[in-house]
């Protein structure tokens, strides 16, 4: 049974640091690329991170380059998405996706607020 479990969100201010996880089970972890999406209510999911199977070349959306970084763990099948300098508009629930085609599966998410 696949699954994609999100850790690590909660409230923080304008300013601070969170690091978000992804444990992943029930495939091959190494094979998929792996992202992070982020969702705020009436708009569409964005896509925020990227990091790819092997050799792990990463791409980010424009507004968080600099300040969120993901990485991976092939040996502990588990993604992160380190985030600083936190700011309001970073404010949505964080879903992690694991992406193989034809396959592509997804966490339930982890809610993220930026708020003083």
């Amino acid at each position: 049974q696949v699954q994609l479990v999100e850790s690590g969100g909660g409230l923080v201010h304008p300013g601070g640091s969170l690091t978000l996880s992804c444990a992943a089970s029930g495939f091959t972890f190494s094979d998929y690329y792996m992202s992070w999406y982020r969702q705020v209510p009436g708009k569409e999911r964005e896509l925020v991170a990227t990091i790819s199977n092997r050799f792990g070349g990463t791409d980010y959306v424009d507004s968080v380059k600099g300040r969120f970084t993901i990485s991976r763990d092939n040996a502990e099948n588990t993604v992160n998405l380190q985030m600083s300098n936190l700011k309001p508009e970073d404010t949505a629930v964080y879903f992690c996706n694991a992406l193989r085609r034809p396959w592509d599966y997804w966490g339930q998410g982890t809610r993220v607020t930026v708020s003083s």
